[in-house]
Order: structure tokens, then sequence, then C-alpha cells
């Protein structure tokens, strides 16, 4: 396609000429016939003449198909430049702002004489890659800080959190892929197995091996990772850790020589993808569709605690991965198990002002909770979802929300932290609190007590601060 380029400096030349080549036959033209020749002497095509003048866009030949691209740089003339093309023709015109300080109040000035053109800042359209660079570079630095730390220990140790899920499961392979280690040198492993059945499928269709270890065998290791968690998980009984990689909020009290903990991002997964991307690593299919799996599994496939850095990622592991295998792993995720506490939530649950609130009581697997809870947030007029069991002898609580009120971390922390262990996003939570502990706080609370108590408290919260156009509908 031929492309013309009415411009004012050679910086903008430089760069246009960059960037069009060789997609676009691109033709300049200058005002300064010291610049033409110059740009004439070292290649560039370059045509001297008035660019306020019709006639010069007459002589390049200008047609209804002929792109221009008219350099912006706060000159008055500029109007004059962009009459002469419309005279000449042109149809096709693009402004690019350089060195422009208020681009939007600018677009609108030319639009309202020059409704058909379209404005592009120089910001805009470098400044997204130019910080995208510049954070790849800083991941990679610290990439490459962690793998020479890693390189001369003989044992690595890739601990995951208890019952591990898809996002900790593939976090692990692809750790093992940065370190550039195999299943000998780099465990992945876990203090308690994996229970759900959608994750065993994923373990037994990937191979992925997690082993069971205690917190003695810990220190048998040279160097110690963890993903998709933090030490303060494990309640102390972690002494060191030499790298965290993880996407929960970011706890104190525990040292770490390297760290990457990002909070905004839906996936640990994603983390490791910029971190391979970062290091130009070699990505194999079962690890790309661990990872891909992973994000949508984290992010309810972007329906929760997701943004551009995870699609991003999902986009780049896509054409890796493979999809059967996902659409496999993914049929595991309804059971008859999980359908009868499905059914028993919805016989012991109750809803007020759009929260559902229902207590499992002894549940065999600690999966069961997470997934009510997941399946009644999907219910019409259901904004909050807090579902609770008792596995062992452990109260375990899951909390799920829409995302646009209030934050679901705070309600656990606020509530169950100093009992237990309580903690997440703003959308989803969890709590982990000794039973002997919450009946000490609250009493020896009967099922359908302890229901009312915990929608009691979630009602207090969610009343606190609140705004209009954040009121709950009342049932």
């Amino acid at each position: 396609m031929r492309c013309l380029a009415a411009c004012q400096t050679e910086l903008a030349i430089r760069m246009l000429d960059e960037i069009l080549l060789p997609s676009f036959e691109v033709e300049f033209l200058v005002e300064s016939k010291p610049l033409a020749r110059r740009l004439h002497d070292s290649g560039l095509n370059v045509t001297f003449g008035d660019l306020k003048r019709t006639d010069t866009y007459l002589k390049a030949d200008l047609t209804p198909g002929t792109c221009v691209v008219v350099e912006d740089n706060g000159r008055k003339s500029l109007r004059k430049v962009l009459e002469a093309i419309w005279d000449a023709g042109g149809t096709l015109v693009y402004v690019l702002g350089v060195g422009i300080s208020h681009t939007r109040k600018r677009e609108e000035e030319l639009k309202a004489k020059f409704p058909e053109l379209n404005y592009l800042a120089l910001s805009e359209l470098f400044g997204g890659p130019l910080l995208t660079e510049f954070s790849r570079s800083l991941t990679r630095l610290k990439v490459q800080q962690y793998q020479r730390f890693f390189s001369d220990a003989d044992r690595v140790l890739i601990l995951l959190h208890n019952d591990p899920d898809p996002d900790a499961l593939a976090s692990g392979l692809a750790l093992r892929n940065v370190l550039r280690r195999n299943r000998q040198t780099a465990v992945i492993a876990a203090f308690e197995g994996v229970t759900r059945p959608e994750n065993q499928r994923m373990m037994n269709l990937l191979d992925i091996h997690v082993e069971i270890m205690t917190v003695e065998h810990v220190n048998d290791f040279d160097r110690i990772a963890m993903v998709d968690v933090q030490p303060h998980y494990f309640g102390g009984e972690i002494d060191r850790v030499d790298l965290v990689i993880d996407h929960h909020p970011e706890q104190s009290g525990y040292t770490s020589v390297y760290k990457d903990i990002r909070v905004d991002y839906g996936s640990t997964s994603t983390i490791l993808t910029e971190h391979l991307r970062a290091v130009d690593a070699n990505i194999s299919e079962r690890t790309a569709t661990a990872m891909l799996y992973a994000i949508k599994s984290d992010t309810l496939f972007f329906n929760r605690q997701a943004n551009r850095v995870d699609i991003e990622a999902f986009s780049y592991l896509y054409p890796l991965a493979d999809a059967t295998l996902i659409r496999k792993m993914e049929g595991a995720e309804i059971t008859m198990e999980r359908l009868d506490y499905v059914l028993k939530a919805r016989q012991n649950g109750r809803m007020v002002e759009q929260v559902f609130c229902a207590f499992l009581g002894a549940t065999p697997r600690e999966d069961f909770i997470p997934y009510v809870a997941d399946f009644y947030l999907q219910l019409e007029n259901v904004q909050w979802t807090i579902i609770s069991g008792i596995v062992n002898d452990t109260l375990v609580m899951s909390v799920r929300n829409l995302g646009y009120s209030r934050n679901a971390g705070e309600f656990v922390r606020k509530y169950f932290n100093e009992i237990g262990s309580a903690g997440g996003h703003r959308a989803m939570a969890k709590a982990v609190v000794p039973l002997r502990n919450f009946k000490e706080r609250f009493g020896n609370l009967q099922a359908d007590e302890y229901t009312e108590k915990v929608l009691a408290l979630a009602l207090e919260f969610l009343h606190e601060h609140q705004t209009p156009e954040r009121k709950l509908v009342k049932a």
C-alpha cells in the first residue's frame, strides 16, 4: 500500500520509515531543502515541497486510496496542510501528534473542522510498548539473578500449598523450566496431596508428579522455592526460603532472597509466563497446556481477578498448548459427590440482601467448599457466597463475590485472621480456622446458628461505608 508522510522533523521521518517499511511504499514530503537532500542521500524517498499547497500532493500522485500521515508538532499551519490534502482528494488521513501536551484537546479542535481524520498521539503509540519492554527487561534481570543463585544447588525444592490447584501445579512445572532442571534435580512437592478430581486428572494427563513430604524433609534441599504460596501459609514451620513467586496479597513476617509478588495478576502462571518469555525459554506443549489451563481456571476464564497481562499470557500460550487435553481436564469438574454438597447448601443455606451463606458441616475433602461457593455465585441475584465446612478439626470458609462490591479478603481478615489464617483478593478469599479457636470466639454453634452468625457478620461488613451505587438489594 502507498503512503505519503508529510513531516517537519527528521525524528518523525526516521521513526515512520522504520515502522512502515516494508509493508508500505512510503514517500516523505518535507519543506526543508537541506533536510530533503540529507535524507535523500541516506537512501530515503523524499520530495521537497510546500506542504500547505494542494499541487504538492497532486504532483505526488495522491489518490483517495493513498494513506497520508501528517506530523503535528503544534504549529498553527497544520490546518492549512490538512485543507490542501483534502482539496487534493485525500481521504485516509492520519495526524501523528509529536510533542503535543494536550492531545485530546488538540484532537477535538482538529476534528471539529476535519471530522474524518484520525488522530494518533505518539505517547499513546509508543508509551505502552516502551513500558512493556522496560518491564520485560527488569523481569529478565530478576530471573537471571535467581537462575544464577539456584544454578550451583544439587537439589532444589519447589514447594506448593496443600491440595495444589492447577495454578500451583502449572507454576511448579514452569519454574522448573525456568531453572532448566528436571524431575530429579528440582522436586515439586506439597505437604498434602491433590484431592480434587479435575486436578488429579490434570496430573495424570500431563504426567505431573507431586511428591508428598514432611516439614523435616525441607532441610534436605539446597534451595527452596515457593510458587502460588508464601511462607506464612505454613504457620511458621518453614524458617527459610530462597524464592517466592505468587499473585496473592503479600504477607509480612518472612524474608526471601528473591521474590516476585504481583497482586494485580490473576494467576501465578501469568507471572511465570513473563519469566519464561523474558529469558526466551522454550516452553514445551505440556508446560504450556498446564499454564493455559491454570490461567483459565484461576480467573474463571477471565471472569474473576483478571487483567490485560493475563489475557496476553493466555494469547501467547494458546498456540503452544493442547486444547484437547484442556477439554479433558475440564470434564472432571462436575461429579455426583459435588452435586450432593450443592444440594446440601441449597437445603441449609440462607440468602439475604444478595448474600448466600451456607454451612456444609463435616466434609471429607476441602475442595467441595470452594466448588459450592463458585457454583452459587452463578445464580441470579447473588452477589456474595460464603460457604463453610469442617475438614478434620478445622473450619474452612470460601468467600466469593462479583468483584465490584467490598473486598472479600478484607472480610475474612477482619473476623478470622486473629483466630486462624485468612486472606485473599477482592473477589475471592479463604479462611482456615482451628475449630477450637472458632468455638472460643463465637461459641459452640449448631449448624443453623452458624449460618446465621456468619451471615450477620457478612451483612455487618457490607453495610460499613456503604455507598448508594454499591447498596445491596434486599431479597
